[in-house]
């Protein structure tokens, strides 16, 4: 099984930042199929454009742009490309810096895909901060990843704890309901909770309330439909269920901290 190496990922490298145990690589997939392999430190990929399938020993992942999946070092697997263009980011972490932090990567066993918006919003944030070459970007990507592994490991502990069986339910139906106008009688009576008690623990199991967990979902549905480039900002809120275009922009800007053309400029910047 082919062993590959720090930086390796089956393309045409656009460009690599490495520093302190990081390396970050943003390449365009041009292998049809790479065949079984495995890579040397645990690395996150995030698609930006295009589709690729990924295969491990447990699971199969439909990757479109904005999916974002996690491997810990020397899990293996197997990508198909079907054609089209394909270009996906990465941030491979070194054994040293887990060790450098007194971390550890236990607890992040395997491949997993990530759905949790909050994670994938911090991700497109070292995305940019890759993109952007200031002498804070080096430290912003630290403090971004940290909270990252933070999320995902309590993520993991909260599985291990069994969180009540309408915490899963709740968001499995906002990831594919968030564009709907929702009303908390509708969900309540799909999850048979009482509203009130929906609303008080909502917040517990999600750190935010639910209008803001829906609109992360809409605004990172939006980030993820910005690698079209036929559609417009007008057709991409209505698309995500934003009342209006200054609606849409109000809510990423709060969200990201940058306006919808500032990162579609970042986007696609050579």
């Amino acid at each position: 099984m082919k062993h590959s190496q720090k930086g390796e990922f089956y393309g045409e490298t656009n460009k690599t930042v490495c520093f302190d145990g990081l390396t970050l690589t943003d390449t365009v997939y041009t292998h049809p199929k790479v065949d079984w392999h495995y890579h040397e430190h645990a690395y996150f990929t995030f698609i930006l454009e295009g589709n690729v399938i990924e295969g491990n020993k447990k699971e199969v992942y439909n990757c479109v742009p904005g999916s974002l999946l996690f491997h810990n070092w020397q899990d293996a697997h197997y990508n198909i490309k079907p054609d089209g263009f394909t270009r996906g980011f990465h941030l491979e972490i070194e054994k040293e810096w887990f060790d450098k932090l007194s971390l550890t990567s236990d607890g992040l066993e395997g491949s997993t895909k990530i759905s949790n918006p909050d994670i994938k919003l911090l991700m497109y944030k070292i995305f940019r901060a890759s993109k952007i070459d200031d002498g804070d970007s080096d430290l912003s990507t630290q403090t971004l990843l940290l909270e990252i592994l933070s999320k995902l490991k309590k993520s993991s502990q909260d599985v291990l704890h069994k969180n009540p069986k309408w915490v899963k339910m709740i968001d499995e139906i906002l990831h594919e309901q968030f564009a709907d106008l929702l009303t908390l009688d509708y969900l309540s009576q799909i999850l048979n909770i009482h509203p009130m008690h929906l609303s008080r623990d909502f917040s517990k199991y999600f750190n935010c309330t639910l209008g803001e967990y829906i609109r992360k979902l809409k605004v990172e549905k939006a980030l993820s439909l910005m690698s079209s480039k036929q559609q417009s900002f007008t057709e991409i809120a209505y698309q995500c269920g934003f009342s209006d275009q200054s609606h849409f922009n109000r809510c990423f800007k709060e969200i990201n901290g940058i306006n919808p053309s500032a990162h579609k400029k970042i986007l696609f910047k050579k």
